[in-house]
């Protein structure tokens, strides 16, 4: 998987990313501005999810949207 690509894509992908995170905020989704590290510390916010699952869904989440 190749984040770098994500985060180039990350104006297009942020409906999608809100879609798959409904808890997640216009604010959060532009505060990650595809930066895989902060958008995993918003899933742990939002969710109360330890760090390893957030990941798990972000890895998830990445390698549905490669392009």
């Amino acid at each position: 998987m190749n984040w770098d690509t994500i985060k180039g894509n990350w104006k297009q992908l942020t409906g999608e990313a809100k879609s798959h995170w409904g808890q997640l905020t216009d604010n959060d989704v532009t505060e990650a501005a595809g930066e895989r590290d902060k958008l995993v510390g918003k899933i742990q916010e939002r969710y109360g999810v330890a760090k390893d699952e957030a990941e798990r869904q972000v890895d998830e989440f990445a390698a549905k949207h490669k392009r």
